[in-house]
């Protein structure tokens, strides 16, 4: 058994990155069996250990990366979630839309459904829209949209090496671990990064993996945002909390920005995923009710404040108001349908081909 597991497993002393990086040798070269996987993925999946463990681990990966460009994307903020907390529609996938629809630059990563019925992956794939394939694709989409949706390449291919030493079995069942490090393993030349956290997520752990992250890649803001209501996105109708990387809180109560009426049967997913795209796309009209419009718009101000497109709160969700009921944010959400499904140029063959 790999010294890795057995620290695990007895959580006598942190996993130091030593042990890490011989874990992921004896991964790349066949060394481990698909038992040893999936009692590694077993464990971090029912407990998550605490930061002695998991910032060696993020830092083992983040040093087997390729390299990618220098610099990074002025202005560009990242979403995601850990998913976990009450079943809603996909609301920083819309969040992201109309945030980019009143000129923030944003790029989405996400999943598949581990917890839930349809993941931003899936749903996104049901719209039509392509996920990038690499940095530079990344950044011309960006430069073209405003908005990008970066593929699996931003995570560590020793995910995709765990995937295959545990086929047949899914990685669905360790989706509690997955996405919660979700967040903080996807490598993006972004300013800033906020992350919804869910009830069901182990936030003390994370918070210190966000204020060690200021160390790791410095000047980025990086927002871990929480309410009273479980939920990993900001609500109207809760008290919400966002924790920023150099451990302060910022305090959004109910009602304070937006009307605090509704609930989360306001929120409610698309009854099946066929539906899904249909009602994705009434939110971004604004005719998916009245509670899904401020709570997107709410998500979409984050996203511009954290980016330093703006400083004020209140002018950032009247921007998000005016994106959704103006047609902006759907109509940018059909452009980009469409430049999907265009063939794409000898320019970005030989670029990203």
């Amino acid at each position: 058994m790999h010294d890795a597991l057995t620290g695990l497993l007895e959580r006598r002393a942190p996993v130091g990155r030593e042990t890490w990086r011989s874990f992921w040798d004896q991964l790349g070269d066949g060394g481990l069996d698909r038992a040893q996987a999936l009692a590694l993925l077993a464990s971090l999946a029912t407990s998550l250990p605490g930061h002695g463990t998991l910032r060696p681990l993020l830092d083992s990966l983040a040093e087997r990366r390729p390299a990618r460009p220098a610099g990074r994307w002025p202005g560009t903020v990242n979403v995601v979630g850990t998913g976990g907390g009450p079943k809603t529609f996909n609301i920083s996938t819309a969040s992201a839309f109309v945030a980019a629809a009143t000129g923030v630059r944003v790029v989405k990563t996400g999943s598949r459904a581990y917890t839930s019925s349809l993941g931003s992956i899936d749903l996104l794939e049901r719209l039509g829209v392509r996920l990038t394939s690499s940095y530079d694709q990344t950044a011309d989409t960006l430069d073209r949209y405003g908005i990008a949706f970066a593929g699996p390449f931003v995570y560590p291919a020793q995910l995709t090496r765990l995937a295959r030493t545990i086929a047949p079995t899914s990685m669905k069942p360790f989706g509690r671990f997955l996405n919660a490090l979700g967040p903080f393993l996807a490598d993006l030349p972004v300013t800033a990064q906020v992350t919804g956290v869910s009830a069901s997520a182990p936030l003390a752990e994370l918070r210190a993996l966000a204020r060690s992250e200021s160390g790791t890649r410095p000047g980025r803001t990086l927002w871990l945002t929480t309410n009273d209501r479980g939920a990993d996105e900001l609500l109207g109708f809760a008290n919400n909390t966002i924790h920023t990387h150099d451990g302060r809180e910022l305090h959004i109560p109910a009602g304070e920005l937006v009307p605090p009426g509704g609930g989360f049967d306001d929120l409610e997913p698309a009854p099946d995923p066929a539906s899904a795209p249909a009602h994705f796309l009434s939110v971004l009209a604004g005719t998916g009710g009245e509670v899904a419009t401020r709570t997107v718009c709410l998500n979409a101000a984050a996203l511009s404040v954290a980016s330093g497109h703006t400083t004020d709160w209140t002018r950032a969700v009247a921007a998000a108001l005016e994106a959704v009921r103006g047609g902006a944010a759907r109509e940018l959400a059909e452009r980009v349908r469409a430049g999907a499904s265009r063939p794409p140029t000898r320019t970005e063959e030989m670029t990203h081909g």
